[in-house]
């Protein structure tokens, strides 16, 4: 890119959008009567991993929550009983989260309600085209910041 500014405006615009878009999601959802977002985030990606789960350095990493975050909500989502926890049998200090039956049925609620949101408040506002360029150009993005780790 040549021209910074332009490059500063795309960067305030999406944290603006990345913004207004999570509290309107996070509203919807919670007026849905469904489990929070960032419980929602986190049985999706368990989900995905079925009965085998992930390490919570693999939830914190996908879910993009701190790993102390993470450990906190996990444990709220165990005392729920939507995931369980085991420690890993070569390594006391990792532990795995996995998905319940119970957290699966709340996923499989919260689903439509989140869907229907996120088609409200970011897919009705841009075309397929628009979505295109913005899905691949954030990814792009995203894919380079896996590369660098905090010190």
């Amino acid at each position: 890119m040549s021209d910074p500014k332009i490059g500063l405006e795309a960067w305030r615009a999406m944290l603006l959008a990345h913004s207004a878009a999570v509290r309107a999601i996070e509203t919807d959802v919670q007026r849905g009567g469904t489990v929070p977002l960032a419980w929602y985030d986190v049985l999706l990606e368990l989900n995905a991993e079925g009965k085998k789960g992930l390490r919570m350095a693999e939830v914190a990493d996908r879910v993009v929550l701190s790993r102390t975050r993470v450990s906190r909500l996990v444990d709220e989502m165990v005392r729920a009983g939507l995931v369980t926890k085991r420690p890993e049998p070569d390594d006391r200090r990792v532990s795995w989260a996995v998905i319940t039956d119970e957290g699966v049925r709340a996923l499989r609620k919260t689903a439509p309600v989140y869907l229907r949101s996120i088609e409200r408040h970011f897919s009705a506002h841009v075309s397929d085209e628009e979505a295109a360029v913005i899905g691949k150009a954030l990814l792009r993005v995203a894919e380079s910041g896996k590369t660098v780790r905090p010190a």
